[in-house]
């Protein structure tokens, strides 16, 4: 438990050059319209790494990987470089406006 909403708390790293990392969001929608990873530099504002629209979907850019799974999503980090310490962060988007299919 511990998880209150569908907002996580941000999660900010110190990483040594070359530390694999992975980062975890959990979430209790069952459907949901957008799933955002950001990454913040301190000073900075927020930097979209990954936007994943479905289950199962999986992104890779550079050093990082975003995986999509039903409760939640994960965010790798391969041989990280000096300027992946930051405070990541996932937003997840949902329908909440609308009424579930009868």
């Amino acid at each position: 438990g511990g998880i209150n909403g569908d907002s996580q708390s941000p999660q900010t790293l110190r990483l040594r050059e070359g530390d694999n990392v992975s980062l975890n969001c959990s979430y209790t929608v069952s459907l949901f319209t957008g799933l955002q990873w950001l990454r913040q530099n301190p000073g900075k504002g927020p930097e979209l790494l990954f936007l994943l629209y479905s289950v199962n979907e999986e992104k890779q850019k550079e050093r990082l990987k975003a995986t999509v799974l039903k409760q939640g999503s994960s965010l790798h980090i391969t041989a990280s470089k000096p300027e992946d310490s930051a405070t990541y962060l996932c937003t997840v988007e949902t329908l909440c406006s609308q009424a579930p299919a009868a």
